[in-house]
């Protein structure tokens, strides 16, 4: 149905509040930290969801927990509202007609504590068990660190040689975790690198990681940790997504890799898009590594212009401050500033007025 109340906000630049979201590991520091809010302070809302038309799973929470709010003239509406006063106008119709939603959810993640071990569906999982058109695969771009009680930032992911599912299964039913790590590779990690993982691949983030996760939009994890680390007991539904703990074990792909072979297959190595003196314009992920999602880190001091390509996109301040110049009026951006930009602007400018990076992040091709 459309609004046309809610259409004229198609063509601003749209802020969203802060929508932080409880999850079952601690965390958030660094959050406040990018955000600048004081104190900077680690708790059970780790995650920051951007520009999210769902909403976050779990038992006991808040009925509309994850789902963005944009400021608009009007007052605080949801995301999910807007863009459903007109798909076409808000996604552009390639979007709107093939999925009718975004299509992509993004994340801030800071970790105090390594997350439990964990996997995703594939499409192919999401649709036989889980009767989603998405699966969740995602990606990681690590944004900063920090060691935690002397323990480097890591990451594990990936089946080492020699794991068979037999294996895996007798860990999992034995709750055997450091057999589980051991199955993993474990691969340090520092600003700047940035992750593939693939519905189906194990994972789990160390302790210490803030890091950009870009997926697809869905909140579809299969955990075989049933206590987390810091020691919280975790529900069946947070365990197999209610498809019991027979099927939660099918949805691990148990190809295995050595640790180089690993590394070539997910560590993704950024590429410059388009450079200059006062900007670099890099693409992170893209068409050669998924068709779920996109991300491009926008590096500027002075003034860039950024062309629409039919679909929306979303702008995270990492750092800095200017203004976007759309329809020949200005918008102040600062640090921590996240902003959706509809399929119905063609054209926006970003002009610094302290050397900033922006994440630009953009649905499924």
């Amino acid at each position: 149905m459309m609004n046309k109340n809610l259409e004229q906000f198609a063509y601003l630049p749209l802020k969203q509040f802060s929508n932080r979201v409880w999850r079952t590991y601690e965390g958030g520091a660094l959050i406040d930290k990018w955000k600048k809010d004081i104190p900077e302070t680690d708790s059970s809302f780790p995650e920051e969801w951007i520009m999210s038309t769902i909403t976050a799973r779990g038992n006991n929470r808040p009925l509309d927990e994850g789902l963005s709010i944009i400021n608009t003239p009007l007052g605080n509406i949801s995301l999910k509202e807007l863009v459903n006063s007109n798909l076409e106008l808000y996604l552009g119709e390639k979007l709107a007609k093939k999925y009718g939603t975004t299509g992509v959810l993004i994340k801030m993640l800071d970790s105090l504590e390594r997350l439990t071990i964990q996997v995703h569906p594939d499409k192919e999982y999401a649709r036989k068990m889980l009767n989603s058109e998405f699966g969740k695969t995602e990606s990681w771009y690590v944004l900063n660190n920090r060691e935690i009680n002397g323990e480097k930032s890591a990451i594990y992911m990936g089946f080492k040689e020699g794991v068979t599912k037999k294996l895996w299964k007798k860990y999992f039913e034995s709750q055997d975790i450091q057999g589980m790590l051991n199955c993993l590779h474990k691969i340090e990690v520092k600003p700047g690198d940035a992750f593939m993982i693939y519905g189906g691949v194990p994972h789990a983030i160390g302790s210490g990681c803030f890091l950009m996760e870009v997926q697809e939009p869905t909140d579809y994890t299969m955990r075989v940790e049933k206590i987390t680390p810091g020691g919280l007991t975790i529900g069946d539904e947070l365990i197999h997504q209610g498809v019991g703990e027979e099927n939660m074990l099918e949805c691990f792909h148990y190809d295995t890799y050595s640790y180089n072979e690993a590394l070539e297959k997910w560590k993704v190595k950024p590429e410059i898009l388009d450079s200059g003196k006062e900007f670099t314009l890099k693409t992170i992920f893209n068409e050669k590594h998924t068709n779920c999602f996109g991300l491009g880190e926008l590096d500027l001091n002075g003034s860039y212009t950024l062309k629409g390509n039919g679909c929306f996109f979303v702008a995270v301040i990492y750092s800095g401050e200017g203004v976007i110049i759309c329809g020949n009026k200005e918008y102040s951006f600062v640090q921590g500033d996240e902003i959706f930009l509809s399929a119905a602007i063609d054209t926006i400018t970003f002009k610094t007025q302290i050397k900033s990076k922006i994440l630009l992040c953009y649905p499924p091709n």
